[in-house]
């Protein structure tokens, strides 16, 4: 083999795939545009992926298999929030995980592995098979880390008198919306969304454990 010539591999395509798109996102990825950044022929990829969405999916493995593991010799609640907040913190890393990991249609190893690992946390605190059953269809696709957010609310006119106009006009039609808006703390700034998205989390485990302990059971196993 040449001096110059890249030694590739799977592990070295989905690796320099996955660089690409934390650079450019998904919609700058494409075949040639990985084959140009390795040197290589596009017909050099395919020996190692089928096409682009099995790419896709070998990144996604990629990036779940660096979540951190969870603490162990902690409450099953505080060991599934840590390992769901590391989701968190490595999907920010690479933005166009969400919509990578959203579209896909079948599972590997690492999507696999971790979801059987929040459910073991949750088996090994006690939970029925029933509760853990619900509890994952209740985090949905918080338990990789995002959220799907509301609508927007409209953007304010950037002149003084349009916005006073507009505010005095969305109070008289939505008064609860402009009442939170103006009234709730840090209002008026930017939400902060890992804030937001840690107080949704402790809502549904809080309700998991407060399930747990009443001896909840789903109206089919009842």
């Amino acid at each position: 083999m040449p001096a110059n010539r890249i030694r590739l591999d799977r592990e070295r395509v989905i690796a320099s795939a996955i660089e690409l798109a934390d650079a450019g996102g998904l919609d700058g990825l494409s075949m040639r545009r990985l084959a140009d950044s390795l040197r290589v022929t596009p017909m050099a990829l395919y020996k190692h992926v089928a096409g682009r969405e099995q790419l896709i999916d070998g990144m996604v493995e990629g990036v779940v298999a660096r979540i951190g593991a969870a603490p162990r010799g902690v409450p099953w609640r505080d060991a599934v929030r840590a390992r769901i907040l590391s989701a968190r913190s490595l999907m920010q890393r690479h933005p166009w995980a969400q919509t990578a990991i959203e579209t896909r249609t079948t599972a590997g190893p690492a999507v696999l592995g971790y979801m059987d690992d929040l459910m073991s946390l949750m088996f090994e605190g006690g939970l029925s098979a029933d509760l853990v059953h619900h509890a994952m269809h209740a985090l949905s696709v918080r338990m990789w880390g995002f959220t799907r957010e509301v609508l927007p609310t409209p953007e304010l006119p950037a002149d003084l008198v349009e916005r006073a106009d507009a505010l005095t006009a969305y109070a008289a039609r939505y008064p609860a919306i402009v009442r939170m808006a103006t009234t709730a703390p840090r209002a008026g700034e930017t939400c902060d969304s890992d804030e937001e998205f840690a107080f949704a989390l402790d809502i549904l485990l809080d309700a998991f454990e407060r399930l747990d302990a009443a001896g909840w059971a789903s109206d089919a196993a009842r």
